[in-house]
């Protein structure tokens, strides 16, 4: 990024073995091991997702929405409202129920007579259950139905029924709010944890991983919370609901249905805990594809420059597939449950007609209480199945959860002092005093490195491959924490300083240029958001931005996507480095910002940088020696020390590393077998084909 306010960005590997920020991930299939004892590029070295447990990850999921406590109460008090009426409704029909028997019956016995006298006369004739069944039954002998008081009845039942359905929406529209409230709180402590996150944790994140765990599983969760949250509530307040409506009509009944809750506890945690293994590796699987495909397409010109589409289809056939056998896995086990659960009830079922129709023809019930206990039953094992088939959804939400965790319990970068420093009048003086650095504990990088960059001067750090040449300027920008020594930046120590400050005095530029979408304007106008009109337009006017902005139809409205493909390589640098002298920073760091244009293109380049580095310290890496011949300072980098330093003149007639890489570069291709033990000779005749 080319700015004087440079975020954290996630980074891949550098030319000296280290990270180096770029717009395009390169870890490519098959890609070449790393070199320099740098960190592991991104996806590698990342270890297996374990598992948290089931329990605690469900409770801190569920603990999110503890601020919501006076939401979540109004909830349950709805939810209870609610559920009361639906659970009162089946006995009020079981009274219109009786209504209608009693006049069916009623109507068939002779009229002018009492109960007692029908009860009598059936038993004479030798119908002893229906004797038993009338003298239950509150008959008036000749009366039909009594349709005021079956309306009566129903229009009870309706409005019962009425009112739950609009508690229970009322319920549900206040969830939502809470459910998405703590869903938007959670983006924003992910989005802050990133920015605190250190740039080890993104080289060793795939970015399409680390995507799916802020998107897809945030999502997920979600989705999971919202539809089980309700319906956990209210099947459980079902459950307690109608079990106690079941004893009050018939506690033999009751108690016949309750044989069935064991056994479906049973066969739900049988097949939740074979299911839950199979929704972690889904999910896994899941970021997995997502960082395969991001960096595939990110880089599909150079997977086809390359001839490996085939090798890139064959990986995504691979994770697809794994994705698939996961998927499958998980939706088929906890898909069970519901199946099974619907077969212990309909047991349960069964068995509650037979006795209740037993205890009917007995007179021990009324059939608007047998119908009513049916009706309980269904609704007794329905929130039982409910909750069952939603073990797949909350399994899958709480898998999601642990992988959004494990984000915000990573290790944050060191906190910014309590009491910082500033620089109150910048010079851009860099020092650095006997610095080590390495980005694995056993690869040492940089030992024991000691230099100055006087104010004003341009300091050119060339050498091989792995020597620590990015390292040393990532260090300064305190993308990484030293492991000895200090940096100073005016006399100050840059760990005394806040590093939003610190950036803010440096600008830095690129090889990798990254362009944002949106206008030229706004790209340049990054660099320092509170420029005028005018000042934009001098820094583009003095990197040679202007030049080629006028011959666009749009001119500085003109919008370019997030890759810039509608802009050349080399116009997208120059619209970085015109972004980096709006900051106007008191140091400047050029990471190889000329290598990849064309000679035409590096000589505007070298013009705009160097308005660029007028009145400013610079730090510039170069493999192309003609673009720092006039630099103060060259430092020549082996294994993380410098081993000469001086002027393009001075080191060439000191005839060491950089007199064999300025004639390699200068001069007839090294043959094959020449004795080279520093190997620069060998990297500068790379780097000049």
């Amino acid at each position: 990024m080319s700015n004087g306010r440079i975020p954290e960005q996630p980074q891949s590997e550098g030319a000296d073995g280290g990270p180096k920020a770029e717009s395009t991930p390169r870890r490519l299939p098959a890609a070449a091991g790393r070199g320099g004892g740098g960190p592991h590029g991104p996806g590698a070295g990342v270890p297996t997702e374990k598992a948290m447990n089931f329990g605690p990850s469900a409770k801190r999921l569920i603990g999110r929405l503890r601020p919501y406590r006076t939401h979540l109460l109004g909830i349950i008090a709805l939810a209870v409202v609610s559920v009361a009426f639906s659970v009162i409704g089946p006995k009020i029909l079981g009274k219109a129920t009786d209504l209608i028997f009693s006049g069916a019956i009623g109507q068939k016995l002779e009229p002018g007579t009492t109960l007692e006298q029908a009860v009598e006369q059936a038993r004479a004739a030798g119908n002893d259950r229906f004797a038993d069944m009338l003298a239950s039954m509150d008959v008036v002998p000749g009366q039909t139905i009594d349709f005021t008081g079956l309306a009566q009845v129903l229009l009870l039942a309706l409005a019962l029924f009425l009112a739950a359905s609009l508690l229970a929406w009322w319920q549900g529209y206040l969830l939502n709010d809470v459910v998405q409230r703590a869903i938007l709180r959670l983006r924003a402590e992910v989005e802050d944890k990133l920015n605190r996150l250190p740039l080890p944790y993104f080289d060793k994140q795939p970015r399409g991983e680390l995507l799916s765990r802020v998107t897809n599983d945030i999502d997920n969760i979600a989705q999971s919370l919202q539809q089980t949250l309700s319906q956990l509530l209210t099947s459980l307040l079902t459950v307690v609901g109608v079990l106690t409506m079941m004893f009050v009509i018939s506690p033999l009944l009751a108690v016949i249905a309750l044989v069935a809750v064991p056994l479906s506890v049973v066969v739900t945690k049988q097949i939740a805990k074979r299911s839950q293994r199979q929704f972690i590796a889904q999910w896994q699987h899941t970021g997995t594809l997502n960082g395969q495909i991001e960096e595939a397409f990110t880089g599909h010109e150079l997977v086809k420059v390359f001839g490996r589409q085939r090798e890139v289809e064959a990986e995504f056939a691979r994770k697809n597939d794994e994705l698939f056998k996961a998927s499958f896995g998980a939706q088929f086990i906890s898909g069970i449950i519901m199946p099974s659960m619907m077969f212990i009830g309909n047991l349960s079922y069964v068995a509650i007609a037979v006795v209740g129709g037993l205890r009917v023809a007995s007179g021990t019930m009324s059939l608007g209480d047998v119908q009513a206990f049916i009706q309980y039953s269904r609704q007794f094992t329905q929130p039982l199945t409910q909750v069952a088939s939603m073990a797949n959804l909350l399994q899958s939400g709480v898998a999601s959860a642990e992988r959004v965790f494990a984000v915000l319990d990573a290790q944050e970068q060191s906190p910014d002092p309590a009491e910082p420093v500033q620089v109150t009048n910048p010079h851009g003086r860099v020092e650095f005093e006997q610095v080590s650095f390495r980005y694995e504990p056993d690869k040492p990088l940089i030992e024991d490195l000691s230099l100055v960059a006087e104010p004003g001067h341009t300091v050119a750090i060339v050498g091989p491959t792995g020597a620590g040449k990015t390292t040393l300027v990532n260090l300064i920008m305190r993308f990484y924490e030293l492991d000895a020594g200090r940096i100073t930046l005016d006399g100050v120590d840059i760990t005394t300083m806040r590093r939003d400050a610190l950036r803010s005095e440096i600008g830095m530029v690129l090889q990798d240029t990254w362009l944002f979408g949106g206008t030229i304007r706004d790209n340049i106008a990054y660099g320092n958001p509170d420029a005028s009109e005018e000042e934009i337009l001098a820094a583009a006017r003095a990197t040679f931005v202007d030049r080629f902005v006028r011959s666009l139809p749009d001119g500085y409205d003109t919008v370019i996507d997030e890759e810039g493909s509608n802009v050349s390589a080399g116009e997208k640098q120059l619209i970085t480095i015109a972004r980096a002298f709006l900051s106007n920073p008191s140091l400047l760091i050029l990471d190889e910002a000329t290598s990849s244009v064309d000679t035409r293109t590096e000589v505007l380049l070298q013009h705009a940088m160097a308005a660029l580095r007028a009145d400013r310290t610079s730090f510039v890496i170069a493999h192309r020696l003609s673009t720092i011949r006039d630099a103060d300072l060259i430092l020549v980098m082996e294994n993380g020390r410098i081993v000469e330093q001086g002027t393009h003149t001075e080191l060439l007639a000191a005839e060491g590393s950089y007199h064999r890489l300025h004639h390699a570069q200068f001069s007839q291709p090294v043959a094959e077998g020449v004795d080279d033990p520093t190997g620069m000779v060998g990297a500068g005749t790379v780097l000049a084909n």
